[in-house]
């Protein structure tokens, strides 16, 4: 089964009305894995026979009438930075295959386990998520679907390979710097960083890095990552950021008018992008104003690129993490790049810390302004087009870090923002629009979302698998 051909609603459908058993749809997302995952690199580690128990568990529920949950029978995958019951949690590392596994689930792995999901097994992810590609020693790199001599981008880059190759139809993901908007966007899938706090990542462990990151679902479609959501979002009293409820129904609300006036910056001020990546966007844009979207463009957002600032959040976090391992054998074995952001933010000062929550407080006041304008502002997902199996992403063929600039700064400022889809580039990988709202306007980004992807209308498919 190509789990792209499908929405959440209607497999859960399916599965409530006895059309086909959760047991059936498991089976699928196994054989598809078994299949293709050889290729692609998605999955690091799955558990068939425990996927087919709860599966089974599930049926069971169903033929007794018992209530079984929103998403009931959906075959998911975890980002491997995150604890799911019986699987090893690795964070994409060598130091951390051997350990023992989890004997509980995280918030939101528990959220869409008790709303009826089958845990398939691990996604793939960069060591500790440092990184907006996805590769590490011990599991190697996840290759695009939509062209396979391409990363999936990280660091959710396993299930957005997953989803965008029609493995699995739902898998959770994690954003400090683009994690879930960076991989959407190059898998052509519809992607969102809510609000901070709106998806809880509370429990005993603190988070890697707090004041970045968000938890959540990762799915096709933004009606999907809708009803998603509907089964996560909601306060917890173990995370301290955690948002009260909104009460809101989000796939029901999801249907309502979305807005329709808009900012468009192309390079928020401070960044070159892509001219492929740009003209895709414009056109994509001028769709938008044609459907009768006001489109009001504004060159600057921020004054200078907040990457400087995030990165002083970034190393502090995994100094925190890692800094007992400098000068031991066990550092050598950690990403260069890793062993670069601890080093860092080992030897950061107090000010320099201060100095960028002071960031924070400056990038969220200047992007209030123009929300009295509108309540949307529209980028391009990336600076740059998708790095190679080696190396970092490209603007106007030339090899740069600064191809990802673009989503750094709003988990700063805790804004939701989420991707879209809207056109293919000349390398085969889609290129992506980056939808940002105002604070804790979390609905108004997934109306804009929904309303922007009937409009400009990508229904491309990765050409890999080819027979599903």
């Amino acid at each position: 089964m190509d789990f792209r051909d499908y929405s959440l609603k209607e497999l859960v459908s399916n599965v409530q009305g006895k059309k086909i058993s959760a047991k059936e749809l498991t089976q699928s997302a196994l054989d598809n894995i078994d299949k293709f995952d050889g290729e692609i690199n998605a999955f690091c580690s799955v558990n068939p026979e425990d996927a087919l128990l709860q599966a089974e568990q599930i049926d069971s529920a169903i033929i007794k009438g018992e209530e079984v949950g929103i998403l009931a029978g959906i075959p998911i995958g975890v980002k491997d930075l995150e604890d799911a019951k019986g699987f090893i949690t690795s964070f994409g590392s060598e130091l951390h295959i051997n350990d023992a596994p989890a004997n509980e689930d995280s918030i939101l792995v528990q959220r869409m386990r008790d709303q009826g999901c089958v845990i398939l097994g691990k996604t793939n992810t960069p060591e500790f998520g440092h990184k907006g590609k996805t590769d590490n020693v011990p599991f190697g790199s996840t290759k695009n679907p939509w062209n396979l001599k391409y990363s999936a981008g990280g660091s959710s880059g396993g299930t957005s390979a997953a989803l965008a190759s029609g493995m699995i139809p739902l898998g959770t993901g994690s954003d400090g710097g683009g994690s879930i908007r960076i991989p959407a966007a190059l898998g052509g899938l519809s992607g969102l960083k809510t609000s901070q706090g709106r998806i809880p990542i509370g429990g005993k462990t603190p988070p890697g890095s707090g004041l970045l990151t968000v938890k959540g679902p990762m799915a096709n479609t933004t009606q999907d990552n809708a009803l998603a959501l509907d089964a996560t979002a909601g306060p917890d009293p173990t995370d301290i950021f955690s948002l009260e409820s909104d009460n809101l129904n989000w796939s029901e609300e999801l249907l309502n008018d979305a807005p329709k006036t808009a900012i468009w910056s192309p390079t928020m001020g401070f960044s070159t992008v892509d001219k492929e990546i740009l003209s895709k966007c414009e056109k994509a844009i001028n769709s938008l104003a044609e459907a009768g979207v006001e489109i009001i463009e504004k060159e600057t957002i921020w004054n200078e690129n907040p990457v400087d600032d995030w990165m002083i959040f970034w190393a502090c976090a995994c100094a925190r993490r890692q800094q007992h391992l400098i000068d031991t054998k066990d550092f050598e074995k950690i990403d260069p790049l890793l062993r670069f952001f601890i080093e860092m933010g080992t030897n950061m000062d107090g000010a320099s810390y201060a100095s960028a929550i002071d960031a924070c407080h400056k990038l969220g006041y200047q992007l209030e302004k123009f929300f009295e304008e509108a309540p949307l502002i529209i980028t391009p997902a990336t600076c740059g087009q998708a790095p190679k199996l080696e190396g970092d992403g490209f603007v106007n063929g030339s090899e740069t870090p600064s191809w990802v600039d673009f989503t750094m700064g709003i988990n700063m400022t805790r804004n939701p923002a989420g991707v879209i889809p809207i056109s293919l580039l000349d390398s085969g990988l889609p290129a992506s629009l980056q939808i940002i709202g105002g604070q804790r306007q979390d609905l108004n980004v997934l109306k804009a979302m929904n309303s922007f992807e009937e409009i400009i209308a990508f229904d491309e498919k990765a050409g890999f698998p080819l027979n599903i």
